[in-house]
């Protein structure tokens, strides 16, 4: 979506209301929305066609790198919001029809990439710090839903599927996850290394140790899980970024 002239940006019209409601369908926060100015952005280096197939860009400053991150195959009707910088983001790709992104204020993905195919969806609704290479990926109608104040440490890996067919033999039934849903609550941490895959839900507060794998799996707020599949460690807990006694 590079061109090679580079033209100035356009700032468009404001957040239109049909927009505003696809974005709180696809799970941003009507308070996070509330706090932001967002203008459609046009011009600049993007492709004709970006517009002409009904895909829109919202962004809350003009984004000087974000259309070098921002790979689109053929794309129709995507809608990508951009409340953050994202000069230490790698790639945002999204493809097909009817992708939807959020990446809400105060979001630092150092090193990290975004995938959302067709009629997926990823929100991120901002206050995240994910140190470094952090993929985040869904597709086939699938969803992440990331929420405020949210600790990733090195190499995490959010995805709704596994991209790939496994079957039975006997009856070729799917066996592994399509299009699978994915919600983090408010405050939650995930250690080096984890992996967060298929439809899981983990409750606000919550805490995945390092190297482990949540995958299926419903996980309570204030609750630590580790292991590979992930087990419960330990209920009622707190976490906090300080490194205190």
């Amino acid at each position: 979506m590079v061109q090679t002239l580079r033209m100035p940006w356009t700032r468009g019209a404001s957040l239109s209301a049909d927009h505003r409601a696809r974005l709180l369908g696809a799970g941003v926060e009507d308070e996070v929305l509330d706090t932001l100015v967002l203008h459609e952005l046009a011009g600049g280096p993007l492709d004709a066609w970006w517009h002409k197939w009904g895909n829109a860009l919202y962004a809350a400053d003009v984004p000087e790198r974000l259309v070098e991150k921002l790979v689109g195959y053929p794309c129709r009707d995507t809608l990508v919001v951009v409340a953050s910088p994202v000069d230490n983001l790698v790639s945002l790709l999204v493809s097909d029809e009817g992708a939807t992104v959020f990446v809400g204020p105060r979001s630092e993905l150092t090193a990290g990439e975004i995938f959302c195919g067709g009629g997926s969806s990823v929100v991120i609704n901002g206050d995240i710090t994910a140190t470094r290479c952090a993929v985040v990926d869904a597709r086939n109608g699938g969803s992440v839903v990331v929420g405020r104040e949210q600790l990733w440490a090195a190499n995490v890996y959010v995805a709704t599927d596994d991209m790939h067919r496994l079957e039975d033999l006997g009856t070729g039934v799917r066996l592994n996850p399509f299009g699978a849903h994915i919600r983090l609550g408010r405050h939650v941490w995930l250690g080096r290394d984890a992996v967060v895959t298929g439809h899981v839900d983990i409750g606000d507060g919550g805490v995945v140790g390092m190297r482990s794998l949540v995958r299926g799996q419903k996980v309570p707020a204030g609750t630590a899980v580790a292991g590979t599949p992930a087990r419960v460690i330990r209920e009622g807990v707190a976490w906090r970024e300080d490194d205190t006694p």
